[in-house]
């Protein structure tokens, strides 16, 4: 620039305004056409600069076809070649950094330039990502116009800029990992050149977590308890369990597979011995790194399936009845009598639990529980005998008795009253005969048979 400066001290103005055309002629960024130079160089040196034009600026390049006719006539080579010079030269780069975005997120692309008075003539942008890995113009600014897609158009380009203050800044909404690459943006400046920014975008994919249950069976030998996985995510995720008090009952595993995009899938496997001991026992998969904002912790119950084992009935009434088992899944209950069905009036069914709803003679029989899941069925029985008309049965039986034992203990006490006045009478009723004249010994013989006599008696009452 200062070596254009200082040459065009030996021009007429004129020529300024010449190069001035010429300059903006090849340099603006927004070009659909080619054209030569080929007066400007040699053959061998050069084989032609060319540059595309789109359809506004038809004129300016049939201008500049004229004035390259002049030019060759009076300024040869000169002024072309110091032209074309000065742009290459002026045309700088910086380096915006990075910018950081979560898959499906909106990111801001800036791009502003500062401490400077050249004129803005266009503001370009280009990329070159996963989706287009060439470098690709998609989006043109120009003063007082509505910006321009290239290559087609893209809603989820937005222009959050300021033409005037010299501010070129893009949001990218719904950002999606094709679009990760390096964006560049031109600011076309008179005269001092292009001034170009980069600007990396890099996109995080968070992991599509899940544990898997592999439903394992009831055995002696070490299988696949559950699968836990951190798929698509990038950067790659940690995947690791959180067994607790198994301490070395279960071992771990993992496995990392990375896929040409750059995301990548972690699969921790969960192994073990499936006893009952082990079944229903709480572990965690913990996933983390820089793909998640925080830690993931998945909760997981250790299941180990097995058939119903054996089926007992309990009482727990008169009229219920309850089935018991155990197995993993639970196991569904069906009731049944054996050799005839019963009518459900007369039964309730409630899961393991069967209710008579009246004890009748017709429900007499054997009773029959299933109990059944997908990996197996267990039968139990019981017989179940009701008599018929069993309860008022019952009750006239205790009254029969009542008073069968109150009969018997009153002719009992009957019976008693009248032994005990044979034997024992008593001396004071009835009148006494009056002594008739005896001899002595004839009373005292008398007496003695009156004694015998109640000793007699007494003997028999207590017999």
């Amino acid at each position: 620039m200062i070596y254009i400066l200082h040459c065009s001290s030996f021009f007429h103005p004129f020529v300024l305004n010449l190069s001035r055309s010429i300059w903006l002629a090849i340099w603006m960024p927004d070009t659909t056409q080619y054209w030569n130079l080929e007066g400007c160089f040699s053959s061998q040196s050069h084989p032609g600069i060319t540059r595309a034009k789109s359809e506004e600026n038809k004129l300016r390049v049939v201008f500049f076809m004229l004035l390259r006719e002049f030019m060759s006539r009076y300024f040869p080579t000169i002024i072309c070649r110091l032209t074309i010079i000065s742009a290459l030269l002026l045309t700088r780069e910086t380096n915006s950094g990075s910018v950081t975005v979560v898959q499906g997120g909106t990111a801001i692309l800036p791009c502003q330039i500062i401490h400077t008075d050249d004129d803005l003539t266009q503001i370009t942008w280009q990329r070159t990502t996963r989706e287009k890995p060439h470098n690709d113009n998609f989006i043109t600014i120009q003063p007082r116009e509505e910006p321009r897609f290239v290559n087609g158009h893209d809603d989820r380009f937005k222009y959050i800029g300021n033409f005037n203050n010299k501010i070129g800044t893009l949001q990218l909404s719904s950002v999606a990992l094709k679009d990760e690459g390096r964006y560049t943006c031109i600011f076309t400046l008179f005269p001092s050149g292009n001034q170009k920014t980069e600007i990396l975008l890099i996109v995080i994919v968070p992991p599509f977590t899940s544990v898997k249950d592999n439903l394992p069976t009831l055995g002696t030998e070490e299988v696949l308890f559950a699968t836990c996985t951190a798929a698509g995510s990038k950067p790659p995720a940690e995947v690791r369990w959180l067994t607790g008090a198994l301490g070395d009952k279960v071992r771990t595993t993992t496995i990392s597979t990375q896929y040409d995009n750059d995301t990548t899938t972690t699969v921790s496997s969960l192994f073990g011995v499936p006893t009952r001991e082990i079944n229903g026992h709480q572990v965690q998969c913990v996933i983390s790194g820089d793909s998640l904002t925080k830690e993931e912790t998945l909760p997981f119950t250790i299941q180990i399936y097995f058939s119903p084992t054996e089926v007992n009935i309990s009482v727990i009434s008169e009229d219920s009845f309850e089935c018991v088992t155990e197995a993993n899944p639970n196991a569904n209950f069906t009731w049944s009598r054996s050799g005839q069905s019963f009518m459900q009036s007369a039964v309730k069914e409630e899961g393991a639990k069967l209710q008579l709803l009246s004890l009748t003679a017709y429900l007499n029989g054997l009773y029959q529980c299933e109990a059944a899941n997908s990996y197996g069925i267990k039968h139990g029985q019981l017989y179940v005998h009701v008599a018929s008309g069993a309860c008022s049965a019952v009750w006239a039986l205790v009254g029969v008795l009542f008073f069968l034992n109150v009969a018997v203990a009153a002719v009992w006490y009957l019976d008693k009253s009248r032994q005990l006045q044979r034997c024992f009478p008593s001396h004071g009723d009835g009148p006494r005969d009056p002594p008739s004249p005896r001899s002595a010994g004839d009373d005292q013989r008398r007496e003695q048979e009156q004694l015998q006599e109640r000793a007699r008696l007494t003997l028999q009452c207590l017999l």
